[in-house]
């Protein structure tokens, strides 16, 4: 058999294979013309084992669970057949240079050759990469598959993979016993997971990796925090006894287990990495590319280049990993979306390892309707990612093909799957019976060996363990654990937050603190002017040039109409010379949606991007970095990932401009889960700002509202005592670019982080009247959630006002010319800037100069079911003590009319019973 032969002539060299020792790199310089001598003398032969590459996974015995015949059988797959390449049985070929393998120096038949090929790529794994274009990648992967099957794993090894899966199994079977009644989501069927990681770990020391950043949802979590992640048994216990698990002072409404993270110094071989196993929550595959931004966050401060300058290694010491479900992992859409951003400039991480963790069933649903693809890994075929399939009773060649994984992502930079063929022990959870919807897959699985017994006893014929062995490792594990159960009333929570790069934080209390957020002018003005200044024989666009960069160097020398897009520019600027990071992402975001913004522009004859900010702080001691992320055409992905470059440090300001203000609804399941309840659930802070642009013009119900009244909902505002800055989302409605400048700043100045969602402007981008003095912006300024009347005292007797109209953002622009043109001196308009945090005390002061007033008006644009209203209307009434009536569009079932004349109609109206 050549397969015994390979081993029994000495042809096993191991090293870069299964010890994680980076292989030589040098440049790919092609295949040597003797192996292509050879294959052309050979080339029916060659063709034949190409075959096998290409589809031999078709015939592979992955599943350990299978009750299905094939039809047709697949023994009959006819490219396999070397008869069909002109080829005989009696055949002897030299093998050299067909196979990446060392051969023997004699010809050998084809029954040899057919047989270890078949091992190969129709046994317990196999291997897709006839997809991937690049031939250096398609002969490094086959070298290094065809190189697993040489290799013995040391006796010392094969102890401690098996030691690991029957802790596992008696971790289960520990809770199924002491909490009978608790869904855990464990590990049970799928307990070779363990050996991945155990791989995963010596990889990332032997690479010398700094951090690695995982993503797993619920299925065997537990599993592998206590066993190999350093959490104690006893944090588990006390959660599924009722207890919360963070000290009594945090201001949190904690979570489930399931949900539990760890971030811990792992050492392996005297090598030490940080790892960070996320949050997640129950939608499944959300927290991917919350993994991802993370792990990029991390590269960036760690200055991760892409690649080495010699010989293109890559260099990254930042791992992302992403653990999926089968039914998940096909039928979440969020996964194409992080697919899609895996090269992306300014998403990339440089390569993630996937490991999919086949179950064969989603829920009920068996696998053949979950999904119209032969595999749930199809999709990663979409960015020609490689794709292992290994039957989960080998968890040898998992750990194998786990170190080629990793040594692929660290080679070439690229993404890596790993379908892992499983199954569950019991139903979606351990109280489930999945014997109503899945009869004959359960009937296999309830009449087989759990996969750490059968490998335990493998490993008993082969002499490494006996029974005794066996048993005192469950019988050890067992012990420890019920010692962890009793130790679990003494157990004292860990405070694991506002620690490292948090240090210095805290959580926000219960008092308004104002931030001094003003800059001087001087300063601001000249970086207001570096960011439009463009490197010598830049070609801008000739209307950019007058209407961008030299209105905005005018704005800057007058000091006296700084309009919104300027207005940013300086704030990014000038927390950038404060050391912080900025990164903006999302749809054309350099341009903006409505051409106002320009952060990034384009050479008219070269196509080279020059961003001027970014270059502002080149060689300025201590300055941040300012990323500018023209994402893919996604909002849920995005977010995510944005989320995760936000949690990661608290000097990373990261603004997400969504390209119309109602877009955001594509990322809800980030919003809900991650950005407004990630304190409250895992004490996880984040300053993430979401600009949302905003405003009835006529767009219709798609573009015009971005749905405010929800994230008010979302919020834990009160409604019968007085906010303070405690609460867990900012929504703003600025209505000046002064406003919007003091807003940015203050999320980094505060000694605390909250997201903030920002009600953004479109007409007021331009808008003549929407623009802030140099002196609005000078030390000492601040953000007021409350903006008074400018024409009280100056044009409107305070005394003399009947009616006081609030209202928000861009409304106020257009009551203000409307009273103006009819001179109405005795209704007085003030904004609420700050939607939530509810500025009680800010709204009596202003109420307070209106002693005569008798009627109190709250105004919107949107719709009575929409808009602020019903989250200003108790608020108001319950705090300031008064009664106060609504003017605005009646209920409706969508955002807008879409019919111009209607639109107009409506306007009118609303702007007459606010005023007359």
């Amino acid at each position: 058999m050549l397969g015994r032969l390979l081993l029994s002539r000495g042809y096993h060299s191991t090293k870069g294979v299964f010890g994680c020792r980076p292989r030589p790199t040098a440049r790919y310089e092609g295949i040597s013309a003797a192996v292509l001598a050879k294959r052309s003398a050979n080339s029916n032969v060659y063709r034949w084992v190409e075959a096998y590459r290409t589809h031999g996974h078709r015939m592979a015995m992955i599943d350990p669970v299978k009750f299905q015949v094939e039809d047709p059988p697949l023994a009959k797959l006819p490219e396999l057949d070397f008869t069909r390449y002109g080829l005989g049985a009696t055949d002897r070929v030299d093998p050299t240079g067909l196979l990446t393998v060392p051969t023997p120096p004699e010809p050998v038949s084809l029954t040899e050759l057919e047989q270890l090929l078949t091992r190969m790529y129709c046994g317990t794994s196999s291997i897709e990469l006839g997809f991937i274009e690049s031939e250096e990648e398609r002969e490094w992967l086959a070298e290094r598959y065809e190189q697993l099957f040489q290799h013995e794993r040391p006796t010392t090894e094969r102890r401690e993979l098996a030691e690991l899966m029957l802790k596992s199994q008696a971790f289960d079977h520990f809770l199924a016993v002491k909490f009978p009644t608790v869904k855990r989501y464990g590990g049970e069927g799928a307990e070779s997971m363990m050996a991945f990681y155990w791989e995963l770990f010596r990889c990332a020391a032997n690479h010398e990796l700094r951090n690695v950043v995982i993503g797993m949802p619920h299925r065997g979590k537990l599993n592998v925090l206590t066993t190999m992640f350093g959490t104690r048994p006893a944090k588990i216990f006390r959660k599924f006894k009722g207890h919360p698990e963070f000290p009594a002072d945090a201001q949190a409404m904690c979570d489930i287990a399931s949900h539990f993270h760890t971030a811990a110094d792992v050492t392996v071989g005297g090598r030490t990495f940080h790892l960070n196993m996320l949050h997640n929550p129950s939608h499944l595959e959300a927290v991917n590319p919350v993994s991802m931004g993370k792990a990029r966050a991390k590269q960036l401060a760690h200055g991760d280049g892409p690649y080495d300058a010699s010989g293109g290694q890559r260099r990254s010491k930042v791992l992302n990993v992403q653990v999926h479900g089968d039914a998940a992992f096909p039928g979440q859409g969020i996964n194409q979306e992080c697919l899609m951003m895996a090269t992306v400039p300014h998403f990339e991480v440089e390569g993630t390892v996937h490991l999919i963790v086949n179950n064969q069933v989603g829920f009920t649903t068996p696998a053949e309707r979950g999904r119209s693809t032969r595999y749930v890994s199809d999709l990663a075929k979409s960015i020609m990612a490689p794709v292992v399939h290994v039957n989960a009773d080998e968890p040898e060649m998992l750990a194998g093909v786990t170190n080629m994984a990793v040594e692929y992502r660290q080679r070439f930079g690229k993404d890596f799957f790993i379908d892992l063929n499983c199954f569950r022990r019991w139903g979606h959870n351990e109280l489930d019976d999945p014997t109503m919807t899945n009869p004959l897959l359960y009937r296999v699985i309830r009449g087989r060996d759990s996969i750490p017994d059968r490998y335990a006893q493998r490993l008993i014929r082969d002499g490494v363990f006996d029974q005794q062995d066996v048993d005192a490792i469950s019988k050890s594990h067992q012990n420890y654990l019920t010692a962890e159960l009793q130790a679990h009333e003494q157990y004292e929570p860990e405070r694991s937050y506002f620690g490292a790069q948090w240090s210095g934080l805290q959580q926000a209390g219960d008092e308004v603190t104002v931030w001094n957020t003003g800059v001087d002018y001087r300063l601001l003005s000249h970086i207001g002017r570096a960011s439009v200044t463009l490197p010598e024989g830049f070609h801008v666009h000739p209307h950019l040039q007058k209407t961008h960069v030299d209105a905005r160097l005018k704005r800057l020398g007058e000091g006296q109409r700084i309009d919104w897009a300027t207005a940013e520019a300086l704030a990014i600027g000038s927390l950038i010379y404060q050391g912080f990071n900025v990164r903006l992402s999302g749809e054309d975001v350099g341009r903006g949606t409505f051409s106002q913004r320009h952060a990034m522009l384009v050479d008219q004859e070269t196509n080279e991007i020059c961003i001027p900010l970014d270059k502002m702080a080149a060689g300025q001691p201590n300055a941040g970095r300012f990323e500018v992320a023209n994402s893919i055409l996604s909002e849920e992905a995005v977010l995510g990932f944005e989320y995760g470059m936000a949690i990661d440090s608290p000097n990373n300001l990261v603004l997400w401009e969504a390209q119309f203000g109602d877009f955001f609804n594509g990322a809800q399941i980030i919003i809900d889960t991650f950005l407004v309840s990630g304190e409250t659930k895992w004490m996880l802070c984040n300053g993430l700002v979401m600009l949302l642009p905003h405003g009835y013009d006529g767009a219709a119900s798609e573009h015009s509202s971005c749905r405010m009244e929800r994230f008010l909902q979302m919020t834990d505002s009160r409604e019968t005592t007085p906010d303070g800055d405690a609460v867990n989302l900012q929504v703003l409605n600025p209505s000046t670019p002064a406003q919007y400048f003091h807003a940015l700043r203050r999320q980094m100045i505060r000694n605390f982080r909250k997201p903030l969602v920002v009600v953004a402007p479109k007409t007021l981008l331009r808008l003549s009247d929407c623009v802030s003095t140099h002196a609005e912006f000078a030390p000492g300024t601040h953000f007021q959630p409350v903006l008074g009347d400018p024409e009280c005292s100056a044009r409107i007797d305070p005394k003399r006002v009947r009616r006081v109209v609030l209202c928000s953002g861009k409304h106020y622009y257009t009551l203000q010319a409307e009273r103006k043109a009819r001179q109405v001196q005795d209704v007085a308009l003030i904004r609420l800037e700050s939607l939530c945090p509810f500025p009680v005390q800010a709204v009596r002061d202003e109420l307070a100069k209106y002693a005569n007033a008798r009627e109190f008006v709250w105004s919107q644009e949107e719709h009575r079911n929409m808009g602020a209203w019903t989250f200003v209307q108790p608020r108001f009434e319950n705090m300031c003590e008064r009664r106060i009536q609504y003017r605005g569009r009646p209920e409706a079932a969508t955002v807008a009319v879409g019919v111009s004349q209607w639109h107009v109609r409506q306007a009118e109206e609303v702007i007459k019973s606010t005023l007359y």
